[in-house]
């Protein structure tokens, strides 16, 4: 059987004293939420962290509507993001992400937080908040920062996020005329996607005032196709307009071959996602500006 490598348990109580754990206890020290990522990555000692400190008891874990943006706690889990009505409203990408993310086990207690910090390529609200334009909220002993998206991935499975820093929230702005949308290609239900694409549109007087595509496993981390957000910028929706954001997303990922499908498979999956995200996105922020 296989079993983690020896290691100390604490239970947080306190964002603070999570944070000062961390700092005392240095890099060998992990938070732990959910765990569906971690625990396996233990048992198989991919990961050794000699110190656990367990923040299930902060009080992390809500959905708010804060004038101008949504805000999200970092213990917020999938089931949670699943069943909103406010962001079902706002930000329908969330409900599209959630039915197709893993089993009910899982969205029971996996968070947001614990799956933007995993950094894993295929993670599907990775490409969710890409796409929104979110900020995350990430503490400290010096204090308090926010980070973009696009500036939070360092790399596959490493993120901004510090050895003594947590992730706290997650922000996403509320504009008149979005609408947003998530694709996703999976061998079964459940399982990490072969490709997923999120797709955000701000619609203003017709045209599209702004744009977010990001794309899950389709590059050693998320992927923003800001080449494509650019094109769209300006511009009526139409389906050749789609249809061109979605070959610059086909030749802008950098995928690998592997078990679920080569190359040229998944950059034509990144094509044809693209253009569905982009036109159901569309279609959702047409309504919204409609009423």
């Amino acid at each position: 059987m296989q079993t983690p490598a020896p290691f100390d348990y604490e239970r947080a109580t306190s964002v603070e004293g999570a944070i000062a754990s961390l700092a005392e206890r240095g890099p060998e020290a992990r938070l732990i939420a959910g765990g569906h990522s971690l625990l396996p990555m233990m048992k198989l000692r991919l990961a050794t962290p000699e110190y656990l400190i367990d923040i299930n008891d902060l009080e992390l874990s809500y959905i708010e509507e804060r004038m101008t943006e949504i805000r999200i706690g970092a213990l917020t889990r999938h089931n949670e993001l699943l069943e909103s009505d406010l962001l079902a409203t706002h930000l329908p990408v969330f409900r599209d992400a959630e039915e197709v993310i893993a089993d009910p086990v899982v969205r029971n207690r996996g968070t947001i937080g614990g799956s933007l910090c995993q950094a894993d390529a295929a993670e599907d609200l990775s490409a969710v908040c890409a796409a929104l334009k979110a900020q995350v909220v990430i503490r400290g002993p010096s204090g308090e920062r926010t980070v973009g998206m696009d500036g939070f991935y360092l790399g596959p499975f490493t993120t901004t996020v510090g050895a003594d820093e947590m992730l706290t929230e997650v922000r996403l702005p509320l504009r008149q005329g979005a609408g947003s949308a998530h694709e996703k290609v999976e061998r079964r239900a459940g399982d990490f996607a072969i490709a997923a694409v999120s797709a955000a549109v701000w619609l203003q007087g017709g045209t599209i005032a702004d744009a977010g595509i990001a794309l899950a496993a389709l590059g050693p981390s998320t992927v923003i196709v800001s080449r494509a957000e650019e094109l769209l910028r300006g511009k009526a929706p139409s389906e050749e307009l789609f249809a061109e954001a979605g070959e610059i997303a086909s030749a802008d990922c950098a995928p690998v071959p592997d078990g679920r499908g080569p190359i040229d498979y998944k950059r034509h999956l990144a094509n044809v996602l693209t253009v569905r995200a982009l036109r159901r996105a569309a279609a959702r922020a047409l309504q919204q500006e409609v009423h």
